[in-house]
C-alpha cells in the first residue's frame, strides 16, 4: 500500500541515523505506541467496553488468521513499521498477558480504541483516555528500571520511537454526534482544546525521557465509511465539511510540533502526513494500484 510505505519511510529515514546502527540489529532499541483503534492490538480486549474487535471476520489475513484486538483484516501500519525497523515481535498491547518480562525490553502498546486527545471521548466508550495511557507508561518505565536498570531504561527510552496516532476518534465518535459538545464549541473552538491536549501529552512524554516522537495528522475524516454513512446525506462521496475541519486540524498539529521542537531541547517530534496519501487513494484509485468505482 503506497500510505504505508511513505509512512514507513519517511518514519525510519526522518527518526532514525542509520549510520549508527548494528549490522542485524533493530534499527532503534524499542517502538512504544500511544493513540486509538488505528494502531490497538488489543487493550480493549480487557476492557468493559463495547468497542471491541477480538471476533471475526476482524484477523483473518493476520498472521495467525485469528483476531487480535486489531481492528483490521490483517497487520496494521504499526506492525509493519515494527518489521521495516527490524524487530521480530510487536510491542505488545501493555494490558494483555504478552505484555510480561523480556517482552517490554522492546516495547509495548498503550493504545486503545475510541480513545482520542481529549479524555472524555475516551469516556464516553469506556476506552483507556491518553492521560491513563501515560500513567501505563510511568508504570511501564518501572518495569523497565527493575529489568534493566536505571541507565538501561534510560538508554531505551531516550533511543525508542514513540508513536502516537489519535484525533479522528475525537470528531467521529465524539463531537459530531454529540451536541453537548457541538453546540459549545465550534469546530475551530473543538480542534483548539485538542491541540492543548496535545501539547500536554508531549511535554509531559519528555519530561519522562522520550526523544524520538512520530505523530500522525489526521486523516481526511470525510472520507472515513462511518463518516460517509452518518453525515453524507445518501451520498457515497466524502464529506467536504469534515475533511476541512481536518485540514484545519492539522495545520494546528504542525504549527505546534514545531513550536514544542524549538522549545524542548533534544527532542526530534515529526508529524506524519496522512492526509493526502489517504486521500489520494480515495480520489485517484487507478494511481494507487486499485480499480475505480463505477458511480
Amino acid at each position: 500500500m503506497r500510505a504505508s510505505s511513505e509512512f514507513l519511510a519517511t518514519l525510519v529515514l526522518v527518526l532514525v541515523s542509520v549510520s549508527s546502527v548494528a549490522h542485524g540489529d533493530p534499527l532503534v532499541p524499542a517502538l512504544i505506541i500511544f493513540g486509538d483503534s488505528v494502531v490497538d492490538v488489543g487493550n480493549n480486549n480487557n476492557l468493559n467496553t463495547l468497542i471491541k474487535s477480538n471476533f471475526p471476520p476482524y484477523g483473518r489475513d493476520f498472521v495467525n488468521h485469528r483476531p487480535t484486538g486489531r481492528f483490521c483484516n490483517g497487520k496494521l501500519a504499526t506492525d509493519f513499521t515494527a518489521e521495516y525497523l527490524g524487530f521480530t515481535s510487536y510491542p505488545p498491547a501493555y494490558l494483555s498477558r504478552d505484555a510480561i518480562g523480556n517482552a517490554l525490553l522492546t516495547g509495548a502498546n498503550f493504545a486503545s480504541a475510541a480513545s482520542g486527545l481529549y479524555d472524555s471521548t475516551a469516556n464516553l466508550y469506556r476506552a483507556i483516555t491518553l492521560t491513563q495511557q501515560l500513567n501505563y507508561y510511568r508504570e511501564y518505565q518501572t518495569k523497565l528500571v527493575n529489568m534493566a536498570g536505571n541507565n538501561g531504561a534510560n538508554n531505551i527510552i531516550s533511543g525508542a520511537i514513540h508513536l502516537l496516532s489519535a484525533g479522528s476518534s475525537d470528531y467521529i465518535q465524539n463531537y459530531y454526534i454529540n451536541p453537548l459538545v457541538s453546540r459549545i464549541y465550534t469546530p475551530d473552538q473543538f480542534s483548539d482544546i485538542l491541540i492543548r491536549s496535545y501539547t500536554t501529552f508531549i511535554q509531559n512524554l519528555y519530561g519522562l525521557g522520550a526523544r524520538r516522537i512520530g505523530v500522525t495528522t489526521l486523516p481526511p475524516t470525510g472520507c472515513l465509511p462511518a463518516a460517509i454513512t452518518l453525515f453524507g446525506a445518501g451520498s457515497n462521496q466524502c464529506v467536504a465539511r469534515l475533511n476541512q475541519d481536518a485540514i484545519a486540524f492539522n495545520n494546528k498539529l504542525n504549527s505546534t510540533s514545531l513550536s514544542l521542537q524549538d522549545r524542548l531541547p533534544g527532542l526530534k517530534l515529526v508529524v506524519f502526513d496522512i492526509y493526502q496519501p489517504l486521500l489520494d487513494m480515495v480520489t485517484k484509485p487507478s494511481d494507487n494500484g486499485k480499480p475505480p468505482i463505477l458511480q
